[in-house]
């Protein structure tokens, strides 16, 4: 079996037009693969086996840099996550904080399950003060005075 240049190129298209009924932004890499690989067919005569590996290779190749590079600079809704229910929360130091020396800060109501977290802090701040959630960095909340 022998594919025409042309059958990568109306695959690529039905493949990226697929993308429109199933939106999930994963199909087009496919379809845009098999279009290089029908322009490189339509340039050099390819084999098979090579128009296949250069569809695979292109189109995952496409797929990881889009998750890799591209998809990671999206910004992302913060809604249901930690970040999202934490950050702004205002709470006592209990125990100071101090750059590269944890602190511990309460809550008046439970957050995120717990009345007390530990802390950091980029800034030394006494034990007692009123100090606001910045950021969930892993198992601890970073802070900084409110």
């Amino acid at each position: 079996m022998h594919l025409e240049w042309w059958h990568w190129v109306v695959g690529g298209i039905a493949l990226i037009l697929a993308e429109l009924a199933v939106p999930s932004f994963f199909i087009v890499w496919f379809g845009l693969g098999a279009l290089l690989v029908g322009l490189l067919a339509l340039a050099f005569d390819l084999s098979l086996t090579a128009q296949l590996a250069t569809w695979t290779l292109a189109s995952l190749a496409m797929v990881f840099l889009w998750f890799r590079v591209f998809k990671q600079s999206f910004v992302k809704t913060r809604s249901g996550t930690a970040d999202g229910e934490a950050v702004g929360e205002i709470g006592l130091l209990v125990s100071a904080v101090a750059p590269f020396a944890r602190g511990k800060v309460r809550f008046q109501g439970p957050l995120l399950g717990s009345e007390e977290w530990a802390c950091v802090a980029d800034t030394a701040i006494a034990a007692g003060e009123r100090v606001r959630v910045v950021s969930v960095e892993g198992s601890f909340l970073k802070v900084d005075k409110a």
